[in-house]
């Protein structure tokens, strides 16, 4: 995966955790998105549920 060369265990140790944040926050980040659209959505639908009950 990465062709690097570590001076001691506790660097590579060191650079695959941070390698790993780095991916669980991409992975947050992209759920977050995905819940701000459909929560979005939600809300458009319940105005216009709203709205077609008025009339």
């Amino acid at each position: 995966m990465f062709n690097c060369y570590f001076k001691s265990s506790k660097e590579k140790k060191s650079f695959y955790q941070h390698k790993k944040l780095e991916m669980l926050n991409y992975i947050k980040d992209s759920l977050e998105r995905k819940i701000a659209s459909v929560t979005a959505s939600i809300e458009v639908l319940e105005s216009q549920i709203n709205r077609d009950k008025e009339v």
